[in-house]
């Protein structure tokens, strides 16, 4: 009797023979973002209503992704991020990330286009064409797309406070090549709020800035309905150091104030929330960041339906496109980036992302070459056709500790709500310096953990090479600067400077009253009016932002 007794399993008898056991010390047992869990999730620890917590993919409350047959119906869109030196360099990365497999296009723009600055601009001397494409006109947009059919290819572009004016350059340039505007696919980054948060490329005060997104929410929904005029960004968030629970709930707090914004406006929450996305990082930490996605999905669902009111399901989405931790990459033998790519990859694709980029392992020392950007786009393509993990649907579902992570990324998120709308919303938090104060913290433990070694960064902290060989890698020509420089130069003295003088004067009034800008924008674009004048004029009418700085 005693002997089948003592076969038959027993928490109490695994804890007793656990705290027995020798553990591994010197090195942290938490999740990156510093998460302690029980060493063994079981159904005494973790509890899961099945009906509500989890449900069938693409019912609510969407836990196990937002479409029936997921990765069976479609696969994610794989989309490089590309763009560097002018116009024609990137058009012609475009093309060959398309001729290997790329399924939709993604743009980096350069530092004096992301500030609003043209390439002439005193400003911006020596950093056009350095991190991203300098884009100056609607000429260099359609430069940038030049023989690709926008008809097509669904496009994204990351920029925020310009990004009403790259916007309307992309609508004209798809109205050139005889693409009506409610044909044109893609999105555009727009986040705004997470720039004052982390990323720091903010031009104007906030609500004048929050004022242009939702004017482009509110022409995006009339004019270009299957365009994304949002991308409500976790990524720059995380890579500033936060964790993945306030990565998570400051980026939905975000999106929950580009809501009432645009309610406020008087838009419908169905007219527009179908065409809100989300942008979130793929860290390391791989069931964390599998449990951060499916509780993005259960919140975002259940408080557009239950505080905002949503009535189309579609409405309830959260779609997402997902890139792959850049901050994880190191200098330091930086093939081995590869793995550290292909894990986040596989917890973006796990956790039901609609659209992953793929980090190249020369990032940390450079933009990537052709090379190093091919074996990224073939890393998704293997996990796509080579795992299986794509035949079945959130395989995960159900593990009691993906289920844990998942509810305790909820719980946080939470709790970070109560914070914020104490403090009066998240356009009050951000001028308090909660967001910044929260994020710094985060990254000096973790800092603070990687240099006591208590995280192990390989290559870094341990397994470290005397000879680290650098690869080879991609080199900006500095005589591009130059010939984009003499570009906007040449543009600016042969158009029609009356009609550009016009089209700001307009621009100039519109900014002093409550009128939707976009129409105006979109005038001052095809009247050859470039990304600088046009920011310029609003900082003349808005003022810039300067953050109080924390410490």
């Amino acid at each position: 009797m005693s002997g089948r007794e003592s076969t038959e399993p027993s928490l109490e008898g695994w804890r007793e023979a656990y705290a027995a056991t020798p553990k591994r010390t010197g090195e942290l047992h938490t999740t990156i973002s510093g998460l302690e869990s029980e060493p063994l999730a079981t159904p005494e620890t973790v509890e899961v209503d099945y009906d509500s917590d989890l449900g069938y993919p693409g019912q609510f409350p969407y836990t196990r992704g937002v479409y029936p047959s997921m990765y069976r119906g479609r696969l994610w869109t794989m989309r490089q991020f590309a763009g560097f030196g002018t116009a024609e360099e990137t058009n012609e990365r475009f093309r060959y990330l398309l001729e290997h497999g790329q399924t939709g296009l993604s743009t980096a723009f350069d530092m004096p286009t992301l500030m609003g600055y043209d390439s002439d601009h005193p400003r911006s001397l020596g950093e056009v064409g350095r991190e991203g494409v300098a884009i100056d006109s609607l000429n260099d947009m359609q430069t940038l797309f030049a023989g690709i059919p926008l008809g097509e290819v669904s496009t994204s572009m990351t920029i925020n406070s310009p990004a009403a004016m790259m916007l309307a350059f992309y609508a004209c340039v798809g109205e050139r090549q005889g693409v009506a505007r409610d044909k044109l696919r893609g999105t555009i980054q727009t986040d705004i709020l997470k720039e004052y948060i982390a990323q720091k490329e903010f031009i104007f005060p906030p609500e004048p800035s929050m004022r242009l997104v939702t004017d482009m929410v509110e022409w995006c929904a009339k004019e270009m309905p299957l365009w994304h005029p949002i991308s409500i960004s976790g990524y720059h968030i995380r890579e500033a150091g936060s964790t993945a629970a306030q990565e998570l709930a400051f980026t939905l707090a975000n999106g929950f104030t580009y809501i009432e914004w645009a309610l406020e406006r008087g838009l419908d929450i169905d007219d527009f929330a179908p065409r809100l996305s989300f942008f979130f990082n793929a860290h390391l930490d791989f069931f964390e960041e599998i449990g951060k996605y499916r509780a993005a999905r259960r919140i975002w669902a259940r408080e557009l339906r239950d505080r905002y009111g949503a009535r189309d399901p579609k409405s309830l989405l959260m779609r997402f496109h997902t890139q792959t931790a850049g901050v994880s990459l190191t200098a330091q033998q930086p093939e081995v980036n590869i793995v550290r790519t292909t894990i986040e990859a596989l917890a973006a694709v796990l956790g039901g992302t609609q659209s992953l980029h793929t980090n190249s392992y020369d990032e940390a020392l450079a933009l990537p070459t052709e090379d190093a950007v091919r074996i990224a786009l073939r890393t998704q393509q293997v996990i796509a056709h080579e795992t299986g993990v794509v035949n079945q649907i959130d395989p995960l579902g159900g593990s009691y500790y993906v289920e844990y992570m998942t509810n305790e990324m909820e719980r946080q998120a939470y709790a970070y709500f109560e914070q914020i709308d104490a403090l009066g919303g998240v356009v009050e938090a951000i001028k308090q310096n909660f967001f910044q104060r929260e994020i710094a913290d985060a990254a000096f433990r973790y800092q603070t953990e990687v240099e006591q070694q208590q995280r192990v960064i390989v290559g870094v902290n341990r397994y470290q090479l005397e000879d680290d060989a650098t690869p080879t890698i991609l080199k900006i020509d500095p005589s591009l600067e130059g010939k984009q420089i003499a570009r906007v130069t040449e543009l600016k003295a042969r158009r029609d400077n009356a009609a550009v003088a016009a089209a700001l004067a307009e621009l100039k009034v519109g900014a002093m009253s409550d009128a939707n800008l976009m129409p105006l924008i979109v005038e001052a674009a095809r009247a050859d009016v470039t990304l600088g004048e046009m920011c310029d004029t609003l900082r003349e009418v808005w003022g810039i932002w300067r953050e109080t700085p924390t410490f």
